[in-house]
């Protein structure tokens, strides 16, 4: 009994988020060990079809960087990166297609399907969603002489979500793989952050969430943030506190959240259901960034 009631508890400390975020759009950007471990998978689909049934409207963007490291080496080539930004020749650019678009897209899709949602799976070039430009060149590094050409790679220039909210309406899940295209249909690489930011700035979301591989956002002493207002998290990025591999998650987050997106939360994507523990729960699982 004392178990049933403590389930019962957990209701009832989620009905007033139920309440307030009904009807509301959630952009999920889906990624690292949540895309890979098998468990986590499972409760990721799971969450994410709760969200709809109770009246949310989830959009998922995903990534696949590792899953396309394999693929090309499978095909005796060798990944490339600049800056931690995948130089992306044509070659490169099929192979990151046909993965993202292809395979990761559509096991995705069958997952959320599998566990009684309705998913349908899109790329950027899809109803004009994601019009991409190219981004040139990377700044050239101390002793280097010349910037380096990224091939196509690009970056977010417009959002047309029309599409997404089509979907919203007869009860799809959208599922976005990372990929664009520019005014003359040449196809991009994206980085999945930017996407999925530029995405709920577009859709004016409730919230976006970032899964990703740590706690969080962490101070100078190593202590999780819970909670951090869009002015302390630039200063953090001006300090070197937040560097590396979350340097462009927060700053995702923070284009996210001055594009008009109430709340930006970067999460502990290898706990099971960190979905609903974030959204749900008073005290959440990652760090949420605020206007």
């Amino acid at each position: 009994m004392e178990k049933l009631i403590e389930k019962a508890k957990v209701l009832v400390e989620a009905l007033p988020y139920i309440r307030a975020f009904s009807g509301k759009t959630v952009v999920i950007k889906y990624g690292g060990k949540a895309m890979t471990d098998a468990q986590l998978k499972d409760t990721f689909a799971q969450d994410v079809v709760l969200m709809k049934y109770i009246g949310l409207n989830p959009v998922v963007v995903h990534g696949g960087g590792p899953q396309i490291n394999v693929m090309m080496k499978r095909l005796g080539l060798e990944p490339r990166f600049v800056r931690g930004v995948r130089v992306t020749d044509s070659v490169t650019m099929e192979i990151v297609e046909m993965v993202l678009g292809g395979i990761i897209n559509k096991e995705i899709v069958a997952l959320i399907n599998r566990n009684g949602g309705r998913a349908v799976g899109l790329t950027g070039k899809d109803g004009g969603l994601i019009r991409a430009r190219r981004i040139r060149e990377t700044e050239s590094s101390p002793g280097e002489d010349d910037a380096v050409d990224l091939g196509l790679v690009g970056e977010v220039e417009a959002v047309d979500p029309g599409v997404i909210q089509t979907l919203d309406r007869e009860r799809f899940i959208p599922v976005i793989a990372p990929v664009g295209a520019d005014s003359e249909g040449r196809t991009y690489n994206i980085n999945a952050d930017w996407i999925a930011a530029a995405v709920a700035a577009s859709l004016k979301a409730e919230k976006l969430l970032l899964l990703t591989d740590v706690k969080g956002i962490l101070d100078a002493q190593g202590r999780l943030l819970a909670t951090i207002s869009r002015k302390d998290a630039t200063r953090l990025i001006k300090q070197g506190v937040i560097v590396e591999g979350m340097l462009p998650k927060v700053r995702a987050a923070l284009g996210a959240v001055e594009g008009g997106v109430a709340k930006a939360h970067i999460i502990d994507g290898r706990v099971p259901h960190a979905l609903l523990l974030e959204i749900f729960t008073d005290r959440g699982v990652g760090t949420e960034i605020t206007a």
